[in-house]
């Protein structure tokens, strides 16, 4: 770790805390050349391996933006689709795993999104699970009545 004040090269940790969310570490630094002290805020990366192999970094607001779009005209707030994203991002971190399928990322949605809105999730399944019939829009509400006990067809 590069000093900011003098850019010596090494710099000695002084205290480190969790964070409050539990996700980062904070670490309190100092330079052994000029004696500042100074903070880090270090987190473990996670990496979305796409369908067509390429990597990028896991980032919140791209599931905030893909299901901000199936939850258009729905009584969904900003809060709510920041709670959701965190919920996504400590499920996925919890699996341990540094480098994570993008169909992972999908699956980790769907349970949040069922449980925020259940028409949301229709929009956002339908697309995620490729649906191409009625008869599976109808079988994923089958699914959700016999979930809330309905039997009502």
């Amino acid at each position: 770790m590069h000093c900011p004040f003098c850019r010596n090269p090494d710099s000695r940790v002084v205290d480190s805390r969790t964070s409050d969310d539990g996700l980062s570490i904070r670490r309190r630094r100092q330079c052994p050349a000029c004696g500042q002290r100074f903070s880090t805020l270090e987190t473990a990366s996670l990496v979305v391996v796409k369908r067509s192999g390429v990597t990028e970094p896991f980032r919140r607001e791209k599931i905030v933006g893909g299901v901000r779009k199936a939850c258009q005209g729905r009584p969904v707030s900003d809060d709510d689709l920041a709670l959701l994203a965190q919920r996504v991002e400590e499920t996925l971190r919890a699996s341990g795993s540094a480098e994570l399928d993008s169909h992972d990322v999908g699956l980790a949605i769907l349970g949040p999104l069922k449980e925020l809105d259940e028409v949301a999730y229709m929009r956002f399944a339908s697309v995620y699970q490729g649906f191409e019939s009625l008869d599976d829009f109808e079988s994923a509400i089958n699914v959700l009545r016999t979930e809330h006990g309905d039997t009502a067809p």
